[in-house]
């Protein structure tokens, strides 16, 4: 067994654990090899650009919870046949290039796009709609709600529906049902959907870059521009890299005191 682990670890060596030393390695180094915190000192400057994109992350993550959550149950409790089906349309999205998918809200989002020219035919508007945080959260929730979707389902669909009606037999309004019963139940989906969103959102560049303009620059914007903008920098993109893994590996570690086995119903 140990010799087909081989390939995963070398792939490992390669891939993360390479990438990671060489991130470490520029984060703390200048130009001539010697060693610094200067760049990790710079990074302070950067506060509000962190703070935002933890901000947008953490709304755009709450939303898809919101509008996942109820997604997720009925697709749990419809007819097996039924659930792949909707399963399907719900992947759909992802299917396409997810830049294509950013330029589309572009073309619904602009000045003289189709949802201005909705809100024109019934008098309003034209109204800013893209090139605003607001443009940026509905990008990142449009792209990452399958992701809070999927897990959700996958915890959901394993509670077995006489526990549902156990609790509602015994006295239980639907408010108690969900908040007692099912959400408790499904924490193990809501702390995967949480990560797998939040992780990606916070990182992001494509989406603030083309739906939030100039003005809503994020992590992943200034991580670019230090390694392939104008302000070339890869000692300082590289600490600024550092820092948002930190911040990450903080947060992955918060979520995963929510384990499974310290649930238990109230």
């Amino acid at each position: 067994m140990k010799v087909l682990s081989a390939p995963y670890l070398v792939w490992m060596c390669v891939f993360i654990v390479v990438p990671l030393i060489m991130v470490a390695y520029f984060a703390i180094t200048t130009d001539n090899g010697s060693l610094t915190v200067q760049h990790l000192a710079d990074v302070g400057q950067y506060a509000n650009i962190f703070v935002r994109s933890i901000w947008l992350s953490v709304i755009a993550t709450v939303i898809c919870l919101v509008v996942a959550y109820p997604i997720a149950f009925l697709l749990s409790r419809m007819e097996k046949h039924h659930q792949g089906t909707m399963l399907m349309l719900v992947m759909l999205p992802m299917w396409m290039n997810f830049l294509l998918r950013t330029y589309a809200w572009m073309t619904l989002l602009g000045n003289n796009g189709i949802i201005n020219y909705l809100f024109g035919l019934v008098g309003l508007g034209p109204y800013k709609l893209i090139n605003t945080s607001g443009a940026v959260v509905l990008g990142m929730v449009y792209n990452y709600l399958p992701f809070m979707i999927l897990p959700l389902y996958s915890v959901m669909e394993k509670i077995d529906k006489s526990v549902i009606e156990a609790a509602s037999d015994l006295g239980s309004n639907p408010r108690s049902v969900l908040f007692r019963v099912i959400v408790p139940l499904s924490v193990p989906g809501i702390t995967s959907g949480i990560t797998m969103v939040f992780v990606p959102a916070i990182s992001t560049f494509i989406i603030s870059r083309m739906l939030g303009g100039g003005s809503n620059l994020l992590i992943g914007d200034l991580i670019e521009m230090q390694f392939l903008g104008n302000s070339y920098n890869p000692h300082l993109g590289a600490a600024i890299s550092l820092v948002l893994m930190a911040i990450i590996l903080v947060i992955m570690t918060v979520m995963n005191q929510f384990s499974p086995d310290d649930q238990v119903l109230i």
